[in-house]
């Protein structure tokens, strides 16, 4: 012990200082941290929604091409692809309005191609410094119409 009852020569008043200097290193910090906390954050919940959207795209023109190829007339697989791919989309939680869909039927013979692309504008506008930002996806899907149609559907 020191001369003045501390331990070392320190007197109690020394601890304390030393204490209260470190006090504002933590506001320091923490103003310095929480941000690229909230943009992190953020960032995952962006990158979430896209790829849910992205993820929902690709079901909807994989459906609407499969219910475009197993028709049996060509406008009633435009009608059911449209709508398979817009039910779909709704099972997802998409937005009708931010939904383009597109079908093409290719001529609608045996052995042609059926094709569907879906787009999605993905909202971002509710997240913070996103307001701005427009973030598209979409998909296709290419479906071979069947070479052994029956005949009596193709005549429909």
């Amino acid at each position: 012990m020191g001369r003045d009852g501390g331990a070392g020569g320190r007197t109690a008043s020394w601890w304390w200082r030393i204490g209260r200097g470190e006090a504002g290193q933590a506001l320091v910090e923490a103003a310095l941290v929480i941000p690229v906390l909230l943009l992190l954050a953020f960032g995952v919940v962006m990158v979430g929604r896209i790829a849910h959207a992205k993820v929902a795209v690709q079901a909807a023109a994989r459906e609407a091409g499969r219910s475009l190829a197993t028709a049996s007339s060509e406008s009633e697989g435009v009608t059911a692809a449209l709508q398979s791919a817009r039910s779909v989309a709704d099972g997802y939680g998409l937005s009708q309005s931010n939904l383009a869909v597109d079908v093409d039927t290719g001529g609608f013979q045996r052995g042609g191609v059926a094709t569907a692309e879906v787009s999605y504008r993905v909202p971002l506008a509710d997240l913070p410094l996103l307001d701005r930002v427009e973030v598209t996806v979409s998909s296709t899907h290419a479906e071979r119409i069947d070479l052994y149609r029956s005949r009596e559907a193709v005549l429909r």
